[in-house]
């Protein structure tokens, strides 16, 4: 049986439900969230997919306390995610967290607990991922199992309630921080500071329905890191043309998660730069983003160069 609280954020979308959800039976967790948004008016088969959804993850055939937040309306991902963890975090200090389309490992259950106790409270660490998008790379010494980065990755993920305290949704502090010399002094790399410019002032004017963003740059104010796995311990199956936020053509499962078997801690707590470098080169596509830009400076020199000649 887990012992730590397991948050479920579910809505409309049975299949993936019916996987990811066997998972959590699987552990067993002793408290169990369950959090729904309610059906869109403007998708018909809506109602009855929320309908059979919400019927699946009653079926607890274990001893858990199951506590349920469900919309009748639809809130829209930011909302939703957002009151429904306020209102986890108003009854436990911790929490596993995960949405209906993520596929964890069983190791990545024991790694989010044992990581929960070890840095509870330790103000450092804002959240544990269970998300590595190095490629294979091994980051910190030989033994370690995890890493400490700037970068949250919230497909399966866990928190604290004193983390979760500080999540501004909206934005409140960005206009003034942005202009800070400590809001510059965090990226060596100008296209990366650009690139969470642009996201940030969007989620500030609400022109994105999310809520990592935020919960991003609430971490980031506070200098916060992730612990984060050596090797990839979920699986976004979520990839497909009913998604949300990861929309493809056809459905697909997206890497592979593995094992990560005992648990040996780094000695330090401190960022990786040079791993969170290649997670904005190749998960955020910071390398197309330079080459962007290069290809317009490009462009100007030669336009410079013709208007001299």
């Amino acid at each position: 049986m887990l012992n730590t609280p397991v948050a479920y954020i579910i809505f409309n979308r049975p299949r993936h439900t019916r996987e990811t959800f066997a998972a959590i039976r699987h552990q067993q967790p002793y408290k169990l969230f369950i959090i729904a948004d309610g059906p869109r008016l403007d998708h018909p088969t809506d109602f009855e997919r929320c309908q059979e959804v919400r019927k699946i993850v009653e079926k607890i055939d274990w001893p858990c306390e199951v506590l349920f937040n469900l919309s009748d309306i639809n809130l829209g991902c930011k909302q939703r995610v957002t009151t429904g963890l306020d209102w986890v975090f108003s009854q436990v200090d911790r929490a596993i967290i995960l949405e209906d389309d993520i596929l964890p490992s069983k190791d990545f259950f024991s790694f989010c607990e044992e990581l929960l106790e070890r840095y509870k409270s330790d103000d450092r660490i804002s959240c544990i991922t269970g998300n590595n998008f190095q490629d294979g790379q091994h980051r910190g010494k030989a033994e370690d199992s995890y890493y400490f980065s700037r970068y949250i990755h919230v497909w399966g993920w866990a928190t604290w309630r004193r983390a979760w305290m500080y999540n501004n949704t909206s934005l409140s502090f960005w206009p003034e921080w942005k202009k800070t010399k400590e809001w510059r002094s965090k990226f060596d790399d100008y296209n990366e500071r650009r690139y969470w410019k642009q996201i940030f002032d969007k989620m500030f004017n609400n022109a994105i329905d999310t809520w990592d963003y935020h919960w991003t740059a609430s971490v980031w104010i506070r200098g916060g890191l992730t612990a984060t796995p050596n090797v990839n311990l979920v699986t976004n199956i979520g990839f497909g043309p009913e998604a949300t936020h990861t929309i493809e053509q056809e459905d697909r499962y997206g890497q592979k998660f593995f094992t990560l078997g005992p648990i040996s801690h780094p000695q330090e707590v401190i960022r990786d730069t040079d791993a969170d470098k290649y997670t904005y080169d190749h998960h955020f596509l910071g390398v197309n983003n330079r080459l962007h830009v290069r290809i317009l400076r490009l462009v100007y020199l030669l336009l410079g160069l013709r208007n001299r000649s």
